[in-house]
């Protein structure tokens, strides 16, 4: 599979695409599994045997927190196939030329059950119980003119932009969908939302589950009454700040029905 699909992705990269981005790929170990392109006919992807990515028509953010498309882009339509992945093991996503330096990323799992392995396919994004594996934000410095990980993820160069990620190590197995997202703060007062979503069979013995101070909901979890969305990084009461605090649940420490809010460190906890 890595031969057939590493051209493509040079072909994204070489059209030098002059607004936002996308996630184009997955990799776990030297598999890569291809993801849905919105420049190409949707015809020649949607229901084909190697898809394994929910569908979504444009590099174009997502504006309001009350967009169903915040879930998983849309028209978010699922595809038939899954990425296998054991407990433990990375899962990496690629991006094709990113240009927003500003913002939180994060990872999300939610589980669509072990019982059936169609029943990813007939989930409702906008109903599923989400909850976050990982998070970055603020590297340094201030919001402003510091480093963050969205920012420090991307090789500038024209090459991958990779965003690794490990699946809990005692996670329940089952069928899930992973949500990407990137929140970029660049505009003032306007937040813009990337996300894409994608089919996991995960395999292992673990028995942990997240409980419910860990779980959200797209739409629903977000407000633009929250300061971290709706936020002007250029203002003088921002400007020089260097903490970020980023939107959500706190990460879930993958411990087996854990209910220890705030357990797990955020990326943002060790910036002053």
């Amino acid at each position: 599979m890595l031969s057939t699909l590493i051209p493509a992705t040079l072909i994204y990269l070489a059209s030098g695409v002059a607004a936002h981005g996308g996630l184009s790929n997955y990799t776990v170990g030297d598999t890569w599994y291809r993801g849905y392109d919105p420049n190409e006919a949707a015809a020649e992807q949607e229901g084909q045997p190697w898809m394994v990515q929910r569908t979504w028509a444009s590099i174009d953010p997502i504006f309001s927190p009350d967009d169903p498309g915040l879930a998983c882009n849309s028209p978010a339509a699922p595809p038939p196939s899954y990425i296998p992945i054991s407990a433990g093991e990375n899962l990496t996503a690629v991006y094709w030329y990113w240009l927003h330096p500003m913002g939180p990323m994060s990872v999300w799992l939610a589980s669509c059950g072990s019982e059936s392995p169609y029943s990813c396919q007939e989930a409702d994004v906008n109903e599923l119980k989400w909850f976050k594996i990982w998070e970055a934000g603020l590297l340094s410095e201030n919001v402003e003119t510091g480093i963050w990980w969205q920012k420090q993820f991307q090789n500038w160069d024209g090459s991958p932009d990779l965003w690794p990620v490990t699946i809990p190590e005692n996670i329940k197995p089952g069928f899930y969908m992973v949500r990407h997202e990137i929140l970029s703060i660049h505009v003032a007062g306007k937040p813009q939302w990337y996300p894409e979503c994608a089919h996991l069979n995960i395999s292992g013995t673990g028995t942990a589950v997240p409980s419910e101070e860990y779980l959200a909901r797209f739409p629903g979890e977000y407000s633009m009454n929250d300061p971290s969305i709706n936020i002007d990084i250029y203002s003088e009461v921002n400007q020089n700040m260097t903490h970020y605090t980023i939107p959500g649940p706190p990460v879930w420490d993958g411990l087996v029905n854990s209910d220890r809010k705030g357990a797990a460190l955020r990326v943002s906890d060790y910036v002053d």
